[in-house]
């Protein structure tokens, strides 16, 4: 899938809640820093796991489903199985009347899922990550510890 830079800059800047499904609490997995992160850029960031249900990450208590949270938000970011996106769209659509974007992480797909998404206005992303899409689209590379200078020959 291609998106462009300002349809992932407008998402990006738009949302300021995002649930993130399946994050751990393992500091080396993707799901913890991409969230921890997004937590750091000022976005608030509700952790879903029902392994973790009862700790708190990133200031916030993890809860078991989309279903226990009790505010909107804007995003979902999806990092779970490509199998198990329907179920979880299905219960963001249901929940989050004014839900604005499904985001599914890197290898991350659901064709049918996103079409269902996207014949409700809602926005999807697939197979992208909200972290390298916000420094690259806001310049942050260099500081995501990405080197975007000429590769040297001598390697």
């Amino acid at each position: 899938m291609t998106y462009t830079d300002s349809f992932l800059k407008e998402i990006l800047t738009r949302t300021k809640r995002v649930a993130i499904v399946g994050v751990s609490d393992n500091p080396v997995r993707a799901s913890y820093f991409v969230a921890r992160y997004l937590s750091l850029r000022g976005y608030t960031v509700i952790p879903v796991n029902p392994l973790l249900t009862g700790q708190t990450l990133f200031g916030t208590p993890v809860v078991a489903s989309l279903l226990e949270i009790e505010e909107p938000v804007d995003m979902i970011d999806i990092f779970r199985r490509s199998e198990a996106v329907p179920a979880i769209v299905d219960d963001a659509l249901a929940h989050f009347p004014d839900l604005k974007t499904i985001w599914m992480q890197i290898g991350v797909e659901h064709v049918e899922a996103a079409a269902t998404a996207q014949e409700r206005g809602v926005d999807v992303v697939q197979n992208r990550c909200p972290k390298i899409e916000y420094q690259r689209l806001f310049g942050e590379l260099r500081k995501g510890g990405f080197n975007t200078g000429i590769i040297s020959s001598k390697l």
